[in-house]
């Protein structure tokens, strides 16, 4: 059978799980995951149910019957098919080690995302892009073509339909326009040593402060730089006897880990904008494995 889910948000009142749970079920379908929270503080209510059709629906049948639900507690709500491939632009600059990591998880099914392009400023990846069956555009960005480049960047995500742009260390801060209209559809992956290390070698920076911990950061992109709602986050310890070339390496090795997390919460619908923070939900059983290993 079709699995499909259903994410909701709306404010929180008295009602709506039961509301939900009976409309599935007097449209034949079998709830197998289910997640909600209450943000006490805002109000809001958020949901995301997993659940299989046993009399065939589909979900624009399913989108119209729910209608007068969604209508009595004014919801924000839509109806996925768990099969259905997330579209998604890669966006890279020099660094690779996610560009890399990005293409061999969807490789292997372990993200359930389509690379519908890669867009970077240089050519260093455009072989291993090519050899990966994935059209590949550079876009060179200067401070006098830049709104003609985002104009670029913009068409090759409306011609191939992505629903996701993935800032893969791209090293181009973007306008607030394109934040704005492409808000809570752009992720992005930075160190986590924001605000304390900023600028030129962050890393280098923390080994001479000797820091016993260095992360990452994926979060949803905004007009403001680096400090849009965190999606996913992680640390890995290091010690006196590491160099800072020990610390980049080990550090690019746990952005393209948050990176994928993130990637995969997005995708599977389990990230929800709260405010200036995000509601994160766990997993479906099930939804971590690949379709082959290697």
């Amino acid at each position: 059978m079709t699995k499909y889910c259903l994410t909701v948000t709306c404010t929180s009142t008295r009602g709506i799980v039961a509301a939900i749970s009976a409309f599935l079920a007097e449209n034949g379908c079998n709830i197998t995951d289910s997640s909600q929270f209450d943000d006490m503080e805002t109000g809001n209510f958020f949901m995301r149910i997993s659940f299989t059709s046993e009399t065939g629906a589909d979900p624009a049948a399913l989108t119209e019957a729910f209608t007068p639900v969604a209508t009595k507690f004014d919801m924000n709500y839509a109806f996925h098919d768990e099969a259905t491939k997330m579209k998604v632009v890669i966006m890279v600059s020099r660094f690779g080690h996610c560009l890399n990591d990005l293409l061999y998880r969807v490789r292997i099914g372990a993200l359930p995302v389509e690379i519908v392009a890669v867009i970077s400023n240089h050519m260093d990846y455009q072989k291993v892009v090519v050899n990966n069956d994935i059209p590949f555009h550079c876009i060179k960005v200067t401070k006098a073509n830049k709104p003609q480049a985002e104009a670029a960047i913009m068409q090759v995500v409306v011609e191939t339909g992505a629903e996701l742009i993935v800032l893969a260390r791209y090293m181009q801060i973007l306008s607030d326009d394109m934040c704005t209209k492409m808000s809570g559809k752009i992720i992005n992956i930075h160190h986590s040593f924001l605000p304390s290390f900023k600028g030129a070698n962050p890393y280098k920076q923390a080994f001479e402060r000797g820091v016993k911990l260095i992360g990452a950061t994926s979060h949803y992109v905004t007009a403001d730089l680096d400090e849009g709602p965190i999606i996913e986050q992680d640390t890995v310890r290091v010690t006196h006897a590491q160099s800072p070339e020990d610390y980049v390496s080990l550090g690019r090795d746990v952005e393209s880990q948050v990176l994928a997390r993130a990637i995969h919460a997005h995708a599977h619908r389990r990230a929800f904008l709260n405010g200036n923070k995000t509601v994160v939900f766990p997993a479906s059983p099930g939804s971590y494995s690949s379709e082959r290993m290697g």
